[in-house]
């Protein structure tokens, strides 16, 4: 039977070292109570935080100094909690982490309202007259800019106070789906038996025999809709809780708020699902050519997943994975790619699904830290893939770690999205331009077919639904689990139109987390088209485009999101990159054609 390991059985080899951050968790108890000190010390500045130039320097460094400190205390709690989601002793530690940062967070809130009592000529004075406090001129603009978003320090302490308590939708969610819901195990066609989980489900659906991926289908989602109503719930608090608090600050709708956070103009989405929605017929022609390639009369959503050449996936072992990329990087430069495989072989990586573990993948880590990244690794293309991706994250953090004071350093997520999808780009040109296996090179190019297919076409009809979904809730309706399978059911058919849109997978929203995260994944969408354009300009012109794509990671949040990308080389205003992006996806589909 083939089963999901216990933690304690995989090799040290292939887990991340938190001991880097904390050697023991006394060593974490200890900077949990400095830290919890030192919050008293903020009080000193409350109500004079802009009387000089001194002054504010002086609480400006105060202030990200702790920043630094809980983040390191917040993440470890939450990393060691990720490795075991069932462990209380880490869920506890990751609850009194989150507790500590919405304590931060309450005790510098009244900094936006105090600077915003200020004129922008009355902070430029003392940037002039105060050396050091230039360093936060950017950072003056951005919180000046929100003004007429920000309350009274008293509101704005509330809100801090009760940050914990808005994630409670996405942590009830979690929780139920990775640590409390099983699924069940089924037989393969070969007599083994295998455990469904959220992290292999994928996989299985790849699996040749078609009755076992219908199996694998509705067992899963059967499964999954046996707490329908509890997830229901929750995504209804989570929209709620977006409308809300968009209200409380003086915003029209909850995706200008969240958008407003990384001065993005909500015209920016409606172009990319706009855009999308035009070119349809590109996705329909990737259905089409699945369904002759598995030569079936009608393509069901159990077929979503496989491949359009007909063999299984080769494997490609971690290692294997480790040398492609670290060769793929290669166009940017000597020193990237030498980061890239240090942090290879420093153990950044938590390579293994193990029982309990969080689902999916990430990159994690602080300004003080080193890079750590998740994964489920699976020992196939599709996971050598995401190594990539969160290798590209993790490399944009240390880039920008190195070149960038702190208040810089917490890039927005509408760039963070391109450095993680240029590292795939590199990767697949690198596998066709060297690899001479053609078994191997027609599972690149499906690979990277189905990365487009479910990055820019999947996530754009997240966004789809996520703004579809807040606007009933803005309009007063009730998000009940049927309404919401009314507004998914009736996208995924508009999106697979050649395909049969059955009701189990108009439920696929109960597995999806990115919905608790406000308006998060149509930059998924718009960073594969800003990197696609950047790594073609990087092919074409070399080092030249190079240097600019490595000036882009090191000025980390120095500058707007849209213009460190006009910089780069790209204008996300305009709907260009995204055509872009979308023809490379249509003359790779003629390719694909051609091998079928």
């Amino acid at each position: 039977m083939s089963s999901v390991p216990e933690r304690d059985d995989l090799d040290d080899d292939y887990k991340w070292d938190l001991e880097s951050i904390y050697a023991t968790d006394e060593d974490w108890e200890a900077a949990f109570d400095d830290l919890q000190s030192k919050l008293d010390d903020l009080e000193a500045y409350e109500g004079r935080l802009t009387e000089d130039g001194d002054t504010l320097l002086e609480a400006l460094e105060l202030r990200d100094d702790i920043y630094r400190q809980a983040e390191k205390v917040s993440s470890y709690a939450r990393m060691r909690s990720d490795e075991d989601t069932r462990d209380q002793e880490y869920q506890a530690l990751r609850a009194r982490g989150a507790s500590l940062m919405a304590d931060v967070s309450s005790a510098t809130s009244y900094f936006d309202p105090e600077l915003q009592d200020c004129t922008r000529e009355e902070l430029q004075s003392m940037v002039e007259s105060t050396e050091g406090l230039e360093e936060y001129e950017h950072y003056f603009d951005d919180v000046l800019r929100m003004k007429p978003h920000t309350r009274s320090a008293e509101v704005e302490e509330l809100l801090s106070d009760l940050s914990e308590v808005f994630g409670a939708p996405s942590d009830a969610y979690n929780m139920l789906t990775d640590a409390d819901l099983e699924f069940p195990t089924v037989e393969k066609p070969d007599g083994d038996a295998v455990e469904i989980s959220q992290a292999n489900l994928t996989k299985l659906l790849k699996h040749q025999d078609r009755e076992f991926r219908e199996t694998v289908h509705e067992e899963f989602y059967e499964t999954i809709g046996d707490v329908r109503n509890t997830i229901g719930s929750t995504m209804k608090s989570q929209m709620k809780k977006d409308v809300k608090l968009a209200e409380a600050r003086n915003y029209d709708t909850a995706r200008e708020a969240a958008l407003d956070g990384s001065n993005i103009p909500t015209d920016v989405y409606d172009n990319l699902v706009d855009t999308v929605d035009d070119n349809l017929d590109k996705l329909h022609r990737h259905a089409d050519l699945k369904r002759e390639a598995l030569g079936v009369d009608e393509l069901k959503m159990w077929d979503l997943y496989m491949p359009i050449v007909d063999s299984e996936s080769p494997e490609v072992t971690y290692d294997e994975a480790k040398e492609h990329v670290v060769e793929a990087v290669a166009p940017l430069g000597e020193d990237y790619q030498d980061r890239v495989r240090e942090g290879l072989e420093s153990n950044w990586v938590d390579v293994y699904e193990n029982r309990g573990k969080r689902s999916g993948a990430y990159s994690g880590g602080t300004y003080d830290t080193q890079p750590f990244i998740l994964m489920n690794y699976q020992d196939d293309i599709s996971s050598m893939f995401t190594l990539a991706h969160e290798l590209g994250h993790s490399l944009h953090s240390q880039y920008t770690s190195d070149e960038q004071p702190y208040v810089y350093s917490q890039y927005e997520i509408f760039v963070a999205e391109v450095a993680s999808t240029v590292n795939e780009a590199l990767l697949v040109n690198h596998l066709l331009d060297t690899v001479e296996d053609e078994h191997f090179r027609r599972h690149i190019l499906n690979e990277y077919l189905e990365r487009f297919r479910s990055t820019l076409y999947r996530q754009t009809l997240f966004a789809d639904v996520e703004q579809r979904l807040h606007e009933l809730t803005e309009e007063g309706e009730a998000l009940t689990p049927d309404r919401i399978d009314e507004v998914y059911g009736e996208r995924k058919r508009a999106y697979y139109e050649p395909a049969d849109v059955d009701e189990h997978i108009t439920r696929e929203w109960m597995r999806i987390p990115h919905f608790y995260y406000n308006f998060y994944v149509f930059q998924y969408s718009t960073g594969i088209s800003a990197a696609v354009a950047l790594v073609q300009d990087i092919l074409e012109e070399g080092q030249p485009a190079a240097d600019r794509y490595l000036e882009f990671l090191e000025r980390g949040s120095s500058e707007y999101p849209l213009e460190l990308l006009r910089h780069a080389g790209v204008d996300m205003s305009t709907s260009e990159p995204i055509e872009r992006a979308l023809s490379v996806y249509d003359d790779y589909l003629g390719e694909a054609e051609d091998l079928v």
